[in-house]
């Protein structure tokens, strides 16, 4: 049935492409243009459909998502003359390594491939006055949310340790190890940030600005230290023996 089902959808394809070249012979169209981005369009909906099909096949989310993306560029190159072309491609792209990790949590590789190409996309999308500093600053910064998510994803681990105990002596827990990374990086990033602000903003706004921001992170320290000086006041002590 499975079998069946591929061909009925492989064989109105070629249909579909065949009529579009034979429009195209006949002078009534110019299918040059959408031939190629509805091949790829039809070969990642083909993956796509494999993805879907089985739990184990989270890999064809990986090729499915590529095609789209082709498909995407060719048409967003045709319509905007390439401004939006590639950052196209990287969304599709970050989304089908999403996809895998959403179909197998085991996965969580997955999500530094993902945050990347993200990040990328935002890359590519941004105004060409922005190149430069602020380019720097959006690739840190997207990589440093990228590792933090990860530092958030339950992981398996064997053994006695973790929070909670799963079948077969394994126990839940979180990566601490992407927290190193991440926290680089968004230091990074906040340096570019910093430099890609002077250089958008004078210094007579530069400086009451930064102000502002110390003010704002005091408020917020002076808050976390009271709520968590409430919160050891209202703790019960320990009980007697």
């Amino acid at each position: 049935m499975k079998s069946a089902n591929t061909s009925i959808i492989a064989g109105i394809v070629l249909i579909g492409l065949g009529g579009l070249l034979l429009l195209d012979r006949l002078g009534v169209m110019d299918s040059a243009a959408i031939v190629a981005p509805l091949i790829f369009a039809a070969a990642g909906v083909l993956f796509l459909s494999v993805f879907v099909r089985r739990r184990e096949n989270w890999w064809a989310a990986i090729p499915g998502s590529v095609f789209l993306g082709l498909a995407a560029v060719i048409t967003a190159s045709e319509l905007t003359g390439g401004a939006w072309g590639a950052a196209f491609l990287f969304l599709f792209m970050g989304a089908g390594f999403a996809a895998v990790f959403l179909r197998e949590r085991t996965n969580w590789w997955a999500l530094i491939p993902s945050g990347v190409m993200f990040t990328l996309a935002a890359i590519v999308a941004l105004p060409q006055e922005m190149q430069g500093t602020p380019t720097a600053a959006v690739l840190f910064l997207g990589l440093a949310a990228t590792f933090a998510a990860l530092s958030l994803v339950p992981v398996r681990n064997p053994g006695p340790a973790g929070d909670h105990t799963l079948a077969g002596g394994h126990t839940t827990g979180r990566m601490r190890w992407p927290l190193i990374p991440a926290g680089i990086l968004t230091v990074m990033g906040l340096i570019f940030a910093l430099q890609a602000t002077v250089l958008f903003i004078s210094l007579d706004f530069a400086f009451p600005a930064v102000m502002i921001l110390a003010g704002i992170a005091l408020m917020v320290y002076a808050y976390v230290a009271h709520r968590g000086g409430r919160q050891k006041a209202h703790s019960p002590g320990p009980r007697a023996g």
